[in-house]
């Protein structure tokens, strides 16, 4: 291996990164330290949930991404989609296996609307960016829905405050943490 190539993220692209056992290891306390990250900490150790904070090797685009990268079903990756539920902030916990019918949802819940935020909103209402909002950890309260097809599965993964961090859960306590209401959300 090249010593003179880069040996940490630089954040420009992953793979055209080197990254040995001890600059994955820094790369790791780095990541969790972050303050999305470290709120995720707190939070899950202020609700009870015991399962740690795992970096993953790459950044997860997609529930089938995560999956992969965990050895877990598709379904059990509980994606977190923010929306603009008539102008408020609605956090939906949906299985990686679904999409949201955001109509048929505006209906089940009685808001006249729901759309997708914009990346600025999402950060707003959370603390955190797209793709590593965690179902708790928020600077403030944001309802959040969870979807009931999670409940089929005994180990849950959900996003940790960082794009390249999730942590296991069960349906019971993932409800409860996030105060989530469970509902059908295709």
């Amino acid at each position: 291996m090249a010593t003179d190539l880069p040996r940490r993220y630089s954040g420009a692209h992953p793979a055209w990164q080197i990254v040995d056992s001890v600059g994955m290891a820094d790369l790791e306390e780095e990541i969790l330290e972050r303050p999305g990250v470290r709120s995720v900490r707190e939070a899950l150790r202020s609700a009870g949930i015991s399962g740690e904070v795992r970096v993953l090797a790459a950044t997860a685009p997609t529930a089938a991404a995560a999956a992969e990268q965990l050895g877990c079903p598709v379904g059990a990756i509980a994606n977190s989609l923010v929306f603009e539920a008539d102008g408020a902030p609605l956090l939906v916990l949906t299985s990686g296996a679904h999409r949201v019918d955001t109509a048929a949802l505006a209906e089940r819940i009685g808001v006249c609307s729901i759309r997708r935020a914009s990346a600025r909103f999402v950060r707003e209402a959370t603390g955190q960016a797209i793709g590593g909002v965690a179902p708790l950890g928020h600077p403030n309260p944001v309802r959040t829905l969870v979807d009931e097809a999670l409940a089929a599965h005994d180990v849950i993964w959900a996003a940790a405050g960082h794009h390249q961090t999730v942590f296991p859960t069960d349906f019971a306590r993932l409800v409860a943490a996030s105060s989530g209401e469970v509902v059908a959300v295709d």
